[in-house]
This record gives C-alpha cells, structure tokens and sequence, in this order.
C-alpha cells in the first residue's frame, strides 16, 4: 500500500527509543509498551515484559533490552510471571487490527463492521472498540481516509476527476462530493488543477521573527509562513497552488496581516479569524490537538499520539508537525522531543524558541 495515499496508520513504529521513555513506562506498568522492550533487574537475574506485576526494582538494578534474545545472552532468564516470551495480549489485539487494516486496503468496497469483527474472532462492539483504541479512528473512518488518500493521489497523477472517483471505490459522483470539500479542501476539479479558479489572497510582511507570508481562500487563513527570503516564501505558496489566482491583498485582507502580526508578537493577544485547514484524517486530529495546547506550555510528541488515540503514532504526529501551513495558528511550536530540546521545527529551532519565549511572559 501507498501510505502517502492512506491514513497514516502507524501500528508498528517503536516509540520508546530512549532509556527514560523505557523507564517511564516501566514505572507505569504500561501494556503498549509491551514487546517494544524487555527490561532486566540485576539483583534477581531475571527479565519481564514492561506490565509485569512484579515490584518496581530501583533504577540503578534495572538493564533494558530490545529482545528476549539479548536480554539471555546477557545472562538473564526469563520471569515466571509475565512469560516474556509468550505474546503478549496487546500484541495480539495490534495484529488482529493490523490484518484488519490490510483487509480493508485490499478491498474494493469497504468490508462492512460484521465481517470484520468476524474475521478478527470478536464481537462487532468489542472490534469497532478495539479498532478506534489502536488506531484513532473507526473502522469506516478509516477506509473513507484512505478511499480521500486514493483520489488525491490520483488526481495529482493527472486523471479525470470521474476516474479518481471510480478507481478509489466510490460508487456514484455524489457519495463522493458530499465529502469532497472536507476531504480536499476545494472541489476535486481545482485540486486536480493546481487550484485553478481559486482565489487567494497573499501577502508577505516583515516581523521579528523575519519575513511572514499570510494567505486566504475565501474559507479562511491557508497559509502562514516564516523565513528569511520573502520570495522563497512566495514560490513555496505557487509551488503549494501551482494554478491558484494568486492575488493582493485588499484593504479587509491587510486588517487579516495585521492581526497575525499581533499575534505573533503578542500571543496574549490571541488570533481571531477563521481557517481553511487542508490535510489527510490524520493530520487534522494532530492539528486540532496542536491547536488545544494552552500557550505557553509543551508537550511531546509522545503526549499527542496518546491524546489522540494513537499512542504507537509518534514519529507520524511529527511529520504531521512539520507539514502544518499554519505558524503560529497551529502551534506546533509547542510540541518538544521527549527529553524536552526544540528540535523539529520547520521555520527554525530559534522562532520556536522564541515564541515559547514570548507566551511564557505574558
């Protein structure tokens, strides 16, 4: 499957990556973290699985493992209790979700919930509960993101907007358009072109921070930019609307640029005006996230995968980070790595710093 034409369903990435995000869970008797890691406790020469009951040992007495098979070449032998090398329930859940998934891409028409929950051996309810933990989205959540996905891939390969349609499964053009405007942000004839016959409103001012670009569609705000070089600023917006009427800013416009000014330079100030928020299902839950960060504070991305249901998704809510159009409106300035540095921000680690800076003194 093309995941650039599907929900970015991310079951298998490993998250605990890093010795306090290990011990972190450890001390939680976390299940997710389960068949990520083992860990190993020196004193008893035995090692479980991060859920084990048993009591916490001390930090100091605690190794950790990424397999059975390194934790016993090392010495250790496996706990009576949690039977490390038995599979885990979660694990069993993430792989009956996973074939689930790939049912679901494999078809031509969306399996209906019944089919589904029977393939997997459970209830309709306990499998549509099970599907939305794991992944953040219902089981027809999921296939209508990934059928969106399908037409935009193939509209941007050049096809008829009638062929995208049939060939993502759709069955009729209206079942499509209901959900095209939410699905692409415009009617599928201007995305499939480039954006032709939309009118945008543009203008690049000058800040603190640098250069800022600010555009609208009739909807809303669509892009807000920072950089050095205001006509890089201007070609990454052609280069994102290659057909967009791309015009000038009237005199209701310059008033939409004065107060993303105000705001970047006063956050206490707060921003106003409406958006047009483009992007996949996924992105948009991590946006909306993003979006309900109090000002001021941090969070990481670990802490958004779980906010929004999909706790095994963190390096997809940092792509999702660094494709947001919206400085400052959506604020992934306020998303940290787990041991809290300012990396990843995509107008530079020194305006994210700085607009932390600027919140924290209101």
């Amino acid at each position: 499957m093309d995941m650039a034409a599907a929900p970015e369903l991310s079951l298998d990435i490993r998250p605990y990556a890093d010795e306090s995000s290990r011990w972190a869970a450890l001390a939680a008797r976390d299940p997710r973290a389960d068949g990520h890691f083992y860990y190993a406790v020196r004193t008893t020469g035995v090692y479980c699985r991060p859920s084990c009951a048993a009591r916490l040992a001390r930090r100091e007495n605690v190794a950790f493992y990424d397999s059975c098979e390194s934790a016993e070449e090392a010495g250790f032998r496996p706990c009576k209790r949690c039977r490390p090398r038995e599979r885990s329930v979660r694990e069993s859940q993430v792989e009956l979700i996973a074939r689930a998934c790939r049912a679901i891409e494999a078809s031509e028409e969306p399996p209906d919930l019944s089919s589904l929950a029977n393939a997997a051996g459970l209830s309709r309810f306990h499998f549509h509960r099970l599907f939305k933990r794991l992944t953040g989205m219902t089981p027809k959540a999921y296939a209508m993101a990934l059928r969106a996905g399908r037409v935009q891939q193939t509209l941007h390969a050049g096809a008829s907007v009638t062929e995208a349609i049939y060939a993502a499964g759709y069955n009729s053009n209206s079942r499509f358009y209901a959900r095209s405007a939410a699905t692409l942000g415009m009617l599928p004839s201007e995305f499939r072109a480039g954006g032709v016959g939309v009118s945008i409103r543009f203008a690049v001012a000058q800040c603190t921070l640098g250069a800022v670009l600010v555009a609208a569609t009739d909807r809303g705000l669509c892009a807000i930019q920072l950089g050095e070089d205001a006509d890089a600023l201007v070609r990454e917006l052609q280069d994102r609307f290659p057909r967009a009427d791309l015009i000038g800013g009237d005199a209701e416009f310059e008033q939409w640029v004065a107060q993303v000014l105000s705001f970047i330079e006063a956050p206490q100030l707060g921003l106003d005006l409406p958006l047009d928020i483009r992007g996949t299902a996924f992105q948009r839950r991590v946006w909306q996230a993003l979006r309900e960060i109090p000002p001021g504070t941090t969070v990481t991305y670990a802490q958004i995968a779980r906010r929004i249901g999909a706790p095994t998704a963190t390096r997809a809510v940092a792509q999702a980070c660094a494709a947001n159009p919206l400085a400052v409106a959506i604020p992934c300035h306020r998303v940290v790595r787990t041991d809290g540095a300012l990396s990843g921000y995509r107008w530079g680690v020194e305006r994210k710093r700085e607009l932390l800076a600027r919140e924290r003194r209101e």
